[in-house]
C-alpha cells in the first residue's frame, strides 16, 4: 500500500473512531494521515472537530486558522473556527465566523444551527430561533438543530414547544444524549419530575459519566422527595468533576432537606472555595451556620452579605436575609436582585386587563402549606368564616399533600382546592385566568416551595403578598402587601414595591378554634426544674444570634436558678448553645431543649414557662401567637423592618403594649423586672387571660370582616381600572 492509500485508510479509520466516540484514537489516526499526506483539508477539518470535542481549543483554533490561510472560503474551517470560538467564550467572534461560512454556502444547515447557538449565548433569542428554523427548513431531520431549537424555546419561556422539539430530535435519534438531557430539563420546568428522571436515566445509559445529567437527576429526585437518592446522584456528579459548582450547590439542597446541617456547612465552604462568587452561596453558608448556632465570625459575615446586597450582588436569598438584616431598604434590594434573577415578569401576561363580571368576588389563596404548618394553623378559621354570599374562595395548592388532619379541614373549608404541583407556572397562571380569579393571594412569598413565577405571568387582576413572607417581594407584578401600622409604619413605604393595605388591628390572622391538649405535662416530665423561673423561646433556632443570646445569658446570671427553654431543631444546636452558655459563665445544663411534638401538645407544654423572650431581627410570629394563646407573656424588642415588628403588632392587638421595647437594653431590663417581680408578672398573665377573649388578636370573625373589606376595595379599584394604591381598612361597626 502506497502512502496515499495508507493515508486514506487512516482517514477512514479516524472517521469510524470519531463516530464511535473514541476521540483519542481518532486524533491519532488523523495525525497519521496528515503525516503521510500533509495539508489535506478534509483531514485537517476533521482533526479540528476532534480537538474541539477533546477541549483542545488552542490546537483546534490554530488548525482552522492554517486552513483559512490556505483557503479563506473553506466553509468547514469557518464552521469549526466558530465552534472553537464559542467554546472559548467568544460568541460574538463565533457569530462572525458562522456568517462568513454562510456567505460562502448560504444553505449550510450546520452553520445556521450553530449560528443559532451563538445567538442563544448572546441572548438574541428571536434571531436564534429564526436561525434554527432556517436550518430545519433545509434539513427537517437535523437532530442538532431540533435540539438547539428546543433550547431557544426554553429560554423564550415556551416549554411546551421546547419539549415538542426535543421529542422530534429523539424520534430521529433516540440515543441523542443532549436531547435526552434537555428533555429532562424541560420536564422539570413543566413540574413533571418523574418523567424528567426517566429522561436523565436514558441519557446516563448513553453517557454514564454525564455530570450535568447526574446533577439534574438529583434535582428531579429532590422534587420527588427522595433526598437520599438525590444526594447520591450529586455525589456521582462530583466524582466526575469535583469542582462542579452547580452540583455542590444542589448537594447542599439535599443536605438541607435531610437535616444534615454540619455537613451542609462544609459543603457551603467547599462551594465558596470552588467559586467564591457563586450566587447566594455566601448567604447559604451563614444560614447553615445559623441553623446550628455556630457563630464564629458571625458579625463579619452578616456585614459582608449586607454590603454585597447593597452592591447589587446575589449574596443571599430574601428569606434567609430576613434573619440577617433589619434594614427594610436592604431587604428590598435583596428581593429585587432575587426576582430579577429567578422570577422576572413574563414577557406575555395571561391576563390582559379584562373586567370580570361575577355575582361574587373570586379569591384564590396560593400556598404550599395547606397542611400541618404554621400558615395553615393561622388561616384555617378565616377560610371557614369567609362570607360565601359575597366571596368564592379557592385554594391553589402548590405543595405536598400530607393527607393530615389540617389538610382535611382545609379541603372542607375551601369552595374548591386544586392541586397544581404537576403544572408549570404558566399552566397555573392560565388556570387562574380560566377560573377568572379576581384576587390572587400569595401566602408563600419566598418561603420553602414558593412559586412566584405563577404570579409573574400576571394571572389575576389583583395580586397580593400576605402572611407567609414578612417583607416585600420586590416584584412589580405584586400589587399589595397586607400589613398594619406597626409592622409597616407609613414612613417605611419606600422599602416596599407593593402598595400597603393597613388592617385596623393586626395584619396577622389567628384561628380562635385552635386546640390545646387537655393534659398539661409536669415540669419534671419535661426536664424542667419545679421551682425555677423558666425563660423560653420556641422560635426556630436560626433566629437566635450572638447578641440576643448575650442578653439571655445575662438574665440567667441575674435570676438565680433560672433556666432557658428552647426548641431543638437539631442535636448540633444543643451542643453549640450549651458551649456558648459556658463561654459566658453559665452552666450548660441551664439551657434546656424541647423536641418537636404535635401542635396541641406543644401549646399545652408552654404553660409551664414563665416568660417568652423574643428574637431580633426576626421576631416570633406564629410562635408569638402560640404563646399569647396559651396565656404566656412575651417580651419583644421592636426592630426596623416587618419581620422584626410582628410581635409588637400582636401585643398591641392583645392589649399588652407595655411588653414592647425599643432597645436591647430596655428589652433586657423589662425581662429582668418581670422575672424578679412575680406579682407584676402574675398581673400580666391575668390581663392576658382576660384580653384573649375581648381584644382583636384572636377574634377571627372580626378579622374576617376587615380583610373582606380590604378585598372589596382592591376589587373595586380594579373594576374601575384604577392603579393599586395604599389604603387603610376602617374599623367596621361590630368590628
Amino acid at each position: 500500500m502506497d502512502s496515499l492509500e495508507e493515508a486514506k485508510q487512516c482517514f477512514l479509520d479516524g472517521l469510524a473512531l470519531q463516530e464511535k466516540g473514541d476521540l483519542e484514537q481518532a486524533e491519532l489516526s488523523y495525525k497519521k494521515a496528515l503525516d503521510l499526506a500533509p495539508g489535506r483539508p478534509s483531514v485537517m477539518n476533521n482533526l479540528a472537530a476532534v480537538f474541539i470535542e477533546l477541549r483542545k481549543y488552542p490546537e483546534a483554533r490554530q488548525l482552522c486558522e492554517t486552513l483559512l490561510e490556505i483557503n479563506p472560503e473553506d466553509e468547514t474551517a469557518l464552521l469549526n473556527l466558530g465552534n472553537c470560538q464559542i467554546k472559548l467564550g467568544s460568541a460574538e467572534e463565533a457569530l462572525l465566523s458562522y456568517d462568513k461560512a454562510l456567505g460562502v454556502k448560504p444553505e449550510y444547515a450546520d452553520a445556521l444551527n450553530n449560528r443559532g447557538s451563538a445567538l442563544l449565548e448572546l441572548k438574541r433569542l428571536p434571531e436564534a430561533l429564526e436561525s434554527c428554523n432556517r436550518a430545519l427548513a433545509l434539513k427537517p431531520d437535523h437532530v442538532e438543530a431540533l435540539n438547539n431549537r428546543g433550547n431557544v424555546l426554553l429560554e423564550l419561556k415556551r416549554p411546551g414547544e421546547a419539549l415538542a422539539s426535543y421529542e422530534r430530535a429523539l424520534a430521529v435519534r433516540p440515543d441523542h444524549v443532549e436531547a435526552l438531557y434537555n428533555r429532562g430539563n424541560v420536564l422539570l420546568e413543566l413540574k413533571r419530575p418523574g418523567e424528567a428522571l426517566a429522561s436523565y436515566e436514558l441519557a446516563l445509559g448513553v453517557k454514564p459519566g454525564y455530570a450535568e445529567a447526574l446533577n439534574n437527576r438529583g434535582y428531579a429526585l429532590l422534587q420527588l422527595n427522595r433526598p437520599e437518592e438525590a444526594l447520591a446522584s450529586f455525589d456521582r456528579a462530583l466524582a466526575t468533576n469535583p469542582d462542579y459548582a452547580q452540583a455542590l450547590n444542589s448537594r447542599g439542597d439535599a443536605l438541607l432537606d435531610l437535616g444534615r446541617h454540619e455537613e451542609l456547612i462544609e459543603n457551603c465552604r467547599t462551594l465558596l472555595r470552588v467559586k467564591p462568587d457563586y450566587g447566594y452561596a455566601r448567604g447559604g453558608l451563614l444560614r447553615a451556620r445559623m441553623q446550628c448556632c455556630e457563630w464564629a465570625e458571625y458579625d463579619e459575615s452578616a456585614a459582608r452579605i449586607s454590603e454585597d446586597i447593597r452592591a447589587g450582588k446575589r449574596a443571599d436569598t430574601p428569606f434567609n436575609f430576613l434573619a440577617v438584616s433589619e434594614s427594610a431598604a436592604d431587604q428590598l434590594r435583596c428581593s429585587r436582585i432575587f426576582v430579577a434573577d429567578k422570577h422576572p415578569a413574563a414577557a406575555q401576561p395571561v391576563w390582559h386587563g379584562e373586567r370580570y363580571r361575577h355575582d361574587k368576588i373570586r379569591v384564590a389563596y396560593l400556598s404550599a402549606d395547606l397542611r400541618n404548618h404554621a400558615v395553615a394553623f393561622l388561616i384555617a378559621g378565616l377560610i371557614e368564616a369567609h362570607d360565601r354570599t359575597r366571596f368564592d374562595i379557592a385554594a391553589i395548592s402548590i405543595g405536598p399533600d400530607s393527607n393530615d388532619e389540617m389538610r382535611a379541614r382545609l379541603r372542607s373549608a375551601f369552595d374548591r382546592m386544586i392541586d397544581v404541583r404537576n403544572k408549570s407556572d404558566h399552566e397555573v397562571a392560565l388556570l387562574l385566568r380560566e377560573l377568572e380569579i379576581d384576587i390572587a393571594i400569595d401566602l408563600q412569598g419566598f418561603t420553602k416551595h414558593c412559586r412566584p413565577g405563577i404570579l409573574a405571568h400576571r394571572a389575576a387582576p389583583v395580586q397580593v403578598n400576605y402572611l407567609g413572607y414578612p417583607g416585600t417581594m420586590g416584584a412589580d407584578y405584586i400589587d399589595y402587601i397586607i400589613g398594619d401600622r406597626c409592622v409597616i409604619p407609613p414612613g417605611h413605604h419606600p422599602g416596599y414595591t407593593e402598595k400597603v393595605v393597613y388592617m385596623p388591628d393586626c395584619y396577622q390572622v389567628n384561628d380562635s378554634k385552635r386546640r390545646i391538649a387537655e393534659r398539661t405535662p409536669t415540669r419534671a416530665e419535661l426536664g424542667l426544674p419545679e421551682k425555677a423561673f423558666v425563660f423560653c423561646c420556641f422560635n426556630n433556632n436560626h433566629k437566635i444570634n450572638p447578641g440576643v443570646f448575650d442578653v439571655w445569658m445575662r438574665l440567667l446570671s441575674k435570676v438565680q436558678g433560672s433556666v432557658l427553654w428552647l426548641l431543638e431543631d437539631n442535636k448540633t444546636v444543643a451542643r453549640n448553645l450549651r458551649r456558648e452558655a459556658e463561654r459566658r459563665g453559665i452552666a450548660g445544663g441551664r439551657v434546656i431543649f424541647a423536641p418537636r411534638v404535635k401542635m396541641e401538645e406543644h401549646l399545652a407544654r408552654q404553660r409551664l414557662a414563665d416568660l417568652f423572650l423574643d428574637t431580633l431581627p426576626y421576631n416570633a410570629h406564629v410562635t408569638a401567637s402560640d404563646a399569647l394563646w396559651v396565656g404566656l407573656p412575651l417580651v419583644t424588642h421592636r426592630g426596623g423592618a416587618f419581620a422584626g415588628r410582628v410581635a409588637a403588632s400582636l401585643l398591641n392587638a392583645v392589649g399588652l403594649p407595655e411588653l414592647i421595647t425599643n432597645s436591647r437594653e430596655d428589652y433586657e431590663a423589662l425581662a429582668l423586672k418581670l422575672a424578679v417581680d412575680r406579682d407584676l408578672l402574675a398581673d400580666l398573665k391575668a390581663r392576658l387571660a382576660r384580653n384573649r377573649a375581648t381584644h382583636p388578636l384572636f377574634d377571627t370573625d372580626r378579622f374576617r370582616r376587615h380583610i373582606e373589606a380590604a378585598y372589596v376595595t382592591m376589587w373595586e379599584r380594579s373594576q374601575r381600572g384604577d392603579s393599586p394604591a395604599s389604603f387603610a381598612v376602617p374599623q367596621l361597626v361590630g368590628g
